[in-house]
């Protein structure tokens, strides 16, 4: 995942998490807000309480994977709560999942 995709910042994550919108499901907890850039900027969170850091790590790679791959140009910002039904999971089903819970945050706003 490029650099101009990824949000680092702290005070920026609670901004998004405080006054985003806010998307729950099996997997992930996603919140969003809107953003005046093209692209989408994506911040992904692992707790230390899913698993040890590689198992953390893989499920990143994963989830920057799916966005990668399919990208989707929304203007926002998300900040993206892995849950742990999330570690077990196969990929196939993490992507539809993924895409189809970004895709309806989308929705919910038009």
């Amino acid at each position: 995942m490029n650099k101009e995709y990824i949000i680092r910042k702290n005070e920026e994550i609670s901004h998004i998490v405080k006054t985003g919108k806010k998307s729950v499901s099996k997997f992930y907890i996603i919140y969003n807000i809107e953003r005046e850039e093209e692209n989408n900027q994506y911040c992904i969170s692992v707790s230390k309480k899913l698993g040890k850091a590689h198992i953390r790590n893989k499920i990143k790679r994963r989830i920057k994977d799916i966005l990668m791959k399919n990208k989707m140009s929304f203007h926002r910002k998300y900040v993206i709560i892995i849950r742990q039904d999330a570690v077990n999971a196969p990929y196939n089903e993490l992507k539809e999942k993924l895409i189809k819970q970004i895709k309806e945050t989308i929705n919910e706003k038009n």
